[in-house]
């Protein structure tokens, strides 16, 4: 060995020693942090389903479905990963020995070939990546609602840059190394210098032909050098970093997509999680009785998450990609879920030390226990209310981030233990707890709905003797009683199902409301009286199959009810009736002329649910109805505003969430917006007043004619909220249910 050779062995030595150290103490920190959190039973099992999903979640890159440059470019970074790892373990054999390669493996072509491959294509890759970031990263001479737009606002930003450089710089040793190590085997005769063991890069070792033996191995040393300690450096720089997302997330994703909630790999989304005490045990009705003195109930600090809720925080990669999607952010809300997560890892980081005992258990005596997210100003209280539980950010996580039970779990504890909410929800929850219903009107007034109707509705108890009777017991929902607009929806859908010749009854004054907006406000007690009584009376009446034509009743009874021993088949009447209407058993008119309609897809129905084609066939079916699709929409859809208990508290902060969604999709010059839940139909009607309204100032004050879908003051989208290319309209949009839409075509009156 030269001089070269022991220098650069020596740094080698050095930097991996150092290197593994600081990232065992890492590890360490990170392992520590997490297990600050409660237990959070059936996390781990059934390994087998939850290896498999594993597998597809990750080789599969399913969260980037809509994002295919993102997606490949990512895809092959990531699997370099472990396969360029082979090549770290040559670089310490070369530092040695250059000419030298690794026992058994070492010029086995088909490795060579993966090798090749994929530093190749993992360099097109980073490049990639690198260029997106810098096009879309924030600036610091941009305007605050222009770096806003950015979902790498409020990422740290050397960070991702460091990360990256490290992938090129790796990346290109390797490919350097491959094209050196040719030339040296070409210079020594040897057969192994062919296109079939350097398929990529033979021509690159043809440009060092020539080249003296000793000039060749000393690149190959000092190469393999710099590709070591670049890559040690970079263990040292993340072990002093735990809260390094972007650069950990390579280890902690794996575990956090195994971890997820749903074995099968469904998102986080529909049901949430089940109240717990400090243990993992659900928290019921029944058990509240003997809850001890000093129970937590919700999240209140950071020791109450769960260790999962603690992963996913140290998980977060950053990306934004939750921002992106977030309608609040979007709006000029103070809300942004990569933000919140990122509040709550370093607090974590920062309060968990204090929370271990020596022996390693939870210390919850330490001064550091029990500091209020709220009261500490980790969380901003405005975020907090400003979420409607769309669930976009947990369908964009490439990580599966539980954004969304989070949010809940900390609005829980504000609830039940602060008795700290929006003013609003006070009136709501009392008109709960009275009436059950939102609306504070009484039992008695639930069958108005159907007077006037050519038939009777059959009543549970009264008309028929038992749900079992009948086809489908017709769950009409508080706003289908009381809201005049979704009145509308419950009447068309009656008569449908009746000129379809299918039997239904109702439980007229024995509903109450489901609890949705209890428990996403985090009235989770308020939820459980209502569920239970609700559970109760289906049980009674023999329920089997239930119909309703609310997105959020839909959820609740088919993914909530069965948390509490409830469990019917339900199914939303845009799916029932796009049934009745493939199988002819509904008759429509012609039409006259042609409607152009854009579908809204309710959050609740579409993206906790999944039910996105049934609706648009539905559309489709009705003569005369040409459907033209707003940007947004599907999977990426748009919220309006409603969910999260949101349509119960005021929107005072940035543009309303409606009125951005209303905007859009009157730009798509629409003369219907159909919608397929009651709440969405009272937002979007609102928010098309206020963007009309918006548009009619504004053209007074321009002196031209009014342009819906334009901008204008406090109505209009916030910047970055319409996707470009969306021209404006003039024109103000019917808002109305698919089923009325559907019933207007009705070729036979019930």
């Amino acid at each position: 060995m030269n001089g070269v050779q022991w220098t650069c062995l020596v740094l080698v030595v050095v930097a991996t020693v150092v290197g593994v150290w600081l990232f065992a103490r890492g590890a360490t920190t990170i392992t520590r942090t997490v297990g600050v959190g409660r237990p959070a039973p059936g996390r781990l099992s059934p390994v087998r389903q939850r290896l498999r999903t594993l597998a597809r979640e990750v080789l599969g890159h399913g969260r980037f479905q809509h994002r295919p440059v993102v997606r490949a470019a990512h895809w092959v970074v990531m699997v370099s990963f472990p396969v360029l790892a082979v090549t770290l373990a040559t670089g310490y054999v070369q530092v040695v020995a250059p000419s030298a390669a690794l026992p058994l493996i070492g010029h086995l072509w088909p490795l060579e070939w993966a090798v090749e491959l994929l530093a190749w294509t993992s360099l097109v890759g980073i490049v990639a990546l690198i260029a997106l970031r810098l096009r879309i990263r924030p600036r610091a001479s941009q305007p605050a609602e222009v770096q806003r737009r950015s979902r790498f606002f409020g990422s740290t930003q050397w960070q991702a840059f460091y990360v990256e450089a490290t992938v090129l710089v790796v990346v290109l040793a390797v490919i350097v190394l491959r094209g050196l190590e040719y030339a040296l085997a070409a210079d020594a005769g040897e057969g192994t210098a062919s296109a079939l063991h350097f398929p990529l890069t033979a021509w690159l070792g043809q440009a060092w032909q020539g080249a003296t033996t000793s000039a060749l191995e000393t690149a190959v040393v000092v190469t393999a050098t710099v590709k070591i300690v670049v890559s040690m450096t970079w263990l040292m720089v993340i072990g002093l970093q735990p809260t390094m997302g972007v650069a950990w997330h390579r280890f902690l994703g794996l575990v956090n997509v195994y971890a997820r909630r749903e074995p099968d790999g469904a998102p986080a989304l529909g049901p949430l999680q089940p109240l717990t005490l400090a243990d993992g045990t659900p928290v019921d009705l029944a058990a509240l009785e003997d809850l001890p003195d000093d129970a937590r109930l919700g999240v209140g600090a950071i020791e109450d998450f769960t260790w999962k809720g603690l992963l996913d925080f140290a998980t977060c990669t950053e990306c934004g990609r939750c921002q992106d999607q977030c309608p609040a952010w979007a709006t000029g809300k103070p809300l942004s879920p990569k933000l919140v997560t990122l509040a709550l890892r370093d607090h974590a980081a920062a309060t968990a030390p204090y929370l271990r005992a020596p022996d390693g258990t939870r210390n919850l005596d330490d001064e550091h226990a029990g500091l209020d997210l709220i009261g500490t100003g980790v969380i901003d209280a405005d975020a907090l209310w400003a979420c409607t539980s769309c669930g976009a950010c947990v369908q964009q996580c490439p990580v599966d981030i539980e954004h969304v039970d989070a949010i809940v779990d900390m609005r829980r504890y504000q609830v039940l233990m602060e008795s700290a909410f929006p003013k609003e929800l006070g009136g709501t929850f009392t008109k709960l707890e009275r009436q059950g219903n939102p609306w504070g009107l009484p039992a008695r007034a639930r069958l108005d709905w159907a007077k006037g109707l050519d038939f009777e509705v059959p009543v549970v108890g009264a008309d028929v003797e038992s749900a079992a009777d009948v086809e489908y017991l017709f769950w009409v929902g508080c706003a289908g009683a009381y809201e005049d607009r979704a009145k509308r929806t419950t009447r068309a859908v009656a008569e449908l199902l009746h000129a379809a010749g299918v039997s239904f009854a109702v439980l007229g004054d024995g509903e109450t409301c489901t609890g949705d907006p209890a428990r996403r406000a985090g009235n989770e007690l308020l939820y459980q009286m209502l569920a239970a009584q609700n559970v109760e009376v289906l049980n009674e009446v023999g329920a089997q199959r239930i119909v309703v034509t609310c997105a959020h009743c839909f959820n609740t009874i088919s993914r909530e009810y069965p948390q509490l021993g409830g469990r019917y088949e339900v199914v939303h009447h845009t799916v029932l009736l796009d049934q009745l209407v493939s199988d002819g058993r509904l008759t429509l008119l012609p039409a006259d002329d042609e409607r152009t309609v854009t579908y809204h897809d309710p959050c609740y129905l579409g993206r906790h649910n999944q039910v996105y084609s049934p609706p648009r066939e539905l559309l489709g079916a009705i003569p005369g109805v040409q459907v033209t699709e707003m940007p947004r929409s599907g999977a990426d859809a748009f919220c309006c505003g409603a969910g999260g208990a949101r349509v119960w508290m005021e929107e005072s902060i940035g543009t309303r969430i409606s009125t951005a969604r209303a905007t859009e999709a009157i730009a798509t010059g629409a003369d219907v917006i159909a919608t397929a839940c009651p709440y969405c139909t009272v937002m979007l009607t609102d928010g098309v007043a206020a963007a009309h309204s918006a548009a009619t100032a504004a053209s007074s004050t321009d002196g031209g004619a009014p342009a819906l879908g334009t901008t204008g003051p406090g109505a209009a989208p916030a910047a970055g909220t319409t996707p470009a290319g969306a021209s404006t309209q003039v024109g103000v949009p019917e808002v109305t249910d698919i089923a009325v839409l559907l019933r207007a075509r009705l070729a036979t009156t019930p």
